[in-house]
């Protein structure tokens, strides 16, 4: 198995393979300053290899990469203390981290995150490339869209439909469906503000957060990464 993305993410995806007796041939990293990470080789091309898994945070970026990397493998990374359900299904390039559970008839697309502790109930529908933050709940039948990042302690209530491409910011309790490419936050979630490339330069000016995961995460989504200084 190679890694493609050598920063923090990939040392936990590197201790969940290690824990499942997965063999790692290496990493892959643009940074050509990067030579090692957590005693493996990190390379700086990826001709030849396979299967990988983008080990990259930032949801937008890790499509870009999971697209370039044409006719390769995928694999997936499940920790062992992760709790899934035989009726569950995941897709390639997913990563499930310690102490996750996922319960009966979920489905979880591609290159998706289920982070530490999260619990996703029966039947719920996540979509290719969304983020699934630490001790995160998804009680059953709840539907996250394509690239969406649910914070880290959010709550999601019973049969809510979340977007594709919006961020719920951590500690949300979600009773209401959100609509697509929208930041939305609080106890109960409400929408601040829609996520587009304007709002984001507006940011920019005004010296707020350029380099915050949440910026880069938009910026990447709208194909505009020259702006990041």
């Amino acid at each position: 198995m190679y890694l493609y993305g050598a920063s923090g993410h990939a040392k936990v995806i590197i201790d969940i393979l290690e824990a499942s007796g997965e063999k790692i041939d290496g990493l892959v990293d643009d940074n050509l300053e990067v030579e090692q990470l957590q005693g493996y080789p990190v390379l700086h091309g990826s001709k030849g290899m396979s299967p990988f898994i983008v080990s990259i945070g930032v949801n937008a970026v890790r499509k870009k990469v999971a697209e370039k990397l044409k006719g390769v493998e995928f694999g997936k990374a499940i920790h062992p203390s992760a709790i899934v359900s035989p009726s569950a299904s995941i897709r390639e390039g997913t990563v499930v981290m310690q102490g996750a559970v996922i319960q009966a008839d979920v489905r979880i697309g591609k290159h998706c995150i289920i982070n530490t502790g999260a619990s996703v109930d029966h039947e719920c529908i996540i979509s290719d490339y969304a983020h699934i933050s630490p001790h995160s709940t998804l009680c059953g039948n709840v539907q996250i869209g394509e690239g969406s990042w649910i914070g880290a302690g959010t709550t999601v209530i019973p049969g809510v439909k979340i977007g594709r491409w919006s961020v719920v910011g951590a500690g949300s309790v979600v009773t209401k469906d959100i609509p697509d490419g929208v930041l939305a936050v609080g106890n109960r979630c409400e929408i601040i503000k829609s996520l587009d490339i304007k709002v984001l330069i507006k940011i920019k000016q005004r010296g707020g957060g350029v380099k915050s995961n949440l910026f880069v995460y938009w910026l990447h989504k709208e194909g505009k990464q020259d702006y990041v200084a």
